[in-house]
C-alpha cells in the first residue's frame, strides 16, 4: 500500500484532529503519501481530496472540532453515491481508507468495505455508544465540559434554592448523563436505557427538602425526553421552583483533554498499521486501555451497552 486517505464525517468531537494527526504523521513515517477527504462523505464524492503533508497537521492537535470538516451524506446511502466515491478514491491512487466518526460514518465504511474496498473505522463520538471500544473519541472532553458546567449550576442552585434540570447530548445512549451526573454529584440521572418514575423522584426530593435539602440537580439525556417537558412534568408533581439548561453543542467543542489527545494518537496510528497490514474492513477500539480491533460489518451489528452498575451507584450516592 502506498497511498491512504482519511476523512472525518457526522457529528464532529473533540479529538478528531488528534486523530487525524496521528494518521497523516504514522503514514508518513512508513513512508506512505496520505490524503486528506475534506467534508466528509460528501467530500469523497464531489473529489475534494488534498494530499496532506506533515505541516498539515501541525498546531492541530489542541484544536476541538476536525480541519477535515463533516458533513452528513444521505446521497452517500445510495450504491450509486457509494460508487461514485469509489471512483474518485482511484482516481486519486487511495488504496486504502481511515474513517473517523461515529456509527453512522461506519456505515459508510462498511458500505465501501462491502464493494471490496479496504476501510478501517476509528470510533470518534462525544456519546460513546460504538460497540467494540469501551471509550469512543471525544466522550472524555464533552464529559468535562457537562462537568463545568454542573458544577457553576450548582453554585446558582444553591443561591436561590431551585431545582435545576441539566439536559446533556448523548442520543439513544446515556453514558454523558450518566458519568456526568455522577461525577456531578448530581441528585437524579435520567438515561434512556432505564425507565423513570415521576413519582419516585419526586418523593425523594421532597424527602431532601424535609431534611433541610435547599436545592437539586437533575441530569436529563436528550434520548429520554426534554429538560423543558421533564421539568414541567416534575414542577406539577413537586411544585418545586425549577429552572432548565440545556448544554446543546457546547459539548461538542473546545480543546480535547489529555485523555482524548492520547486516545486519538493511540486508535490513529492502529488504524495506519492495520492498513498496511493489509487488514480492511476493521474498526479500532480500546478494552482495558489495550487497543483491539474487530470485523467492522459484526460491530455494527451488536448493541452499545451502558455500566448499569455505575446507575445504580448514582442512586445509592445521592439518598
Amino acid at each position: 500500500m502506498k497511498k491512504i486517505g482519511v476523512l472525518t464525517s457526522g457529528g464532529d468531537s473533540p479529538g478528531m484532529n488528534p486523530a487525524i494527526r496521528a494518521v497523516v504523521r504514522k503514514a508518513i513515517y512508513h513512508n506512505l503519501e496520505v490524503f486528506g477527504v475534506y467534508g466528509g462523505y460528501t467530500g469523497l464524492i464531489s473529489g475534494n481530496i488534498k494530499k496532506l503533508e506533515l505541516g498539515s497537521v501541525g498546531d492541530i492537535i489542541h484544536r476541538g472540532g476536525t480541519m477535515l470538516q463533516s458533513a452528513r451524506c444521505p446521497e452517500f446511502k445510495t450504491v450509486e453515491g457509494q460508487q461514485k466515491g469509489i471512483e474518485q478514491l482511484k482516481a486519486h491512487g487511495i488504496e486504502g481508507l481511515v474513517v473517523i466518526g461515529g456509527d453512522g460514518s461506519y456505515m459508510g465504511a462498511r458500505a465501501l468495505t462491502q464493494h471490496g474496498y479496504p476501510c478501517v473505522g476509528v470510533p470518534g463520538t462525544i456519546d460513546n455508544d460504538i460497540p467494540g471500544t469501551e471509550l469512543t473519541i471525544g466522550f472524555d472532553t464533552a464529559l468535562n465540559t457537562v462537568i463545568d458546567a454542573l458544577d457553576k449550576i450548582r453554585d446558582t442552585a444553591t443561591s436561590h434554592e431551585r431545582t435545576f434540570v441539566i439536559e446533556v447530548m448523548g442520543r439513544d445512549a446515556g453514558d454523558i448523563a450518566l458519568w456526568a451526573g455522577l461525577a456531578g454529584g448530581a441528585e437524579t440521572i435520567l438515561i434512556p436505557e432505564e425507565n423513570y418514575d415521576m413519582n419516585d423522584i419526586a418523593a425523594r426530593l421532597l424527602k431532601g427538602k424535609e431534611r433541610g435539602k435547599k436545592h437539586s440537580i437533575i441530569v436529563v439525556a436528550e434520548g429520554v425526553c426534554s429538560g423543558v417537558e421533564f421539568a414541567k412534568q416534575l414542577q406539577e408533581s413537586t411544585n418545586f421552583d425549577t429552572r432548565v439548561s440545556v448544554l446543546g453543542h457546547i459539548q461538542r467543542g473546545g480543546s480535547p483533554t489529555a485523555a482524548d489527545r492520547v486516545l486519538a494518537s493511540r486508535l490513529g496510528a492502529r488504524a495506519v498499521e492495520l492498513l498496511i497490514e493489509g487488514k480492511g474492513g476493521r474498526a479500532v477500539g480500546i478494552e482495558k486501555n489495550q487497543l483491539v480491533d474487530y470485523d467492522i460489518i459484526e460491530a455494527l451489528q451488536k448493541k452499545h451497552t451502558l455500566d448499569l452498575d455505575l446507575f445504580k451507584l448514582s442512586k445509592e450516592l445521592s439518598i
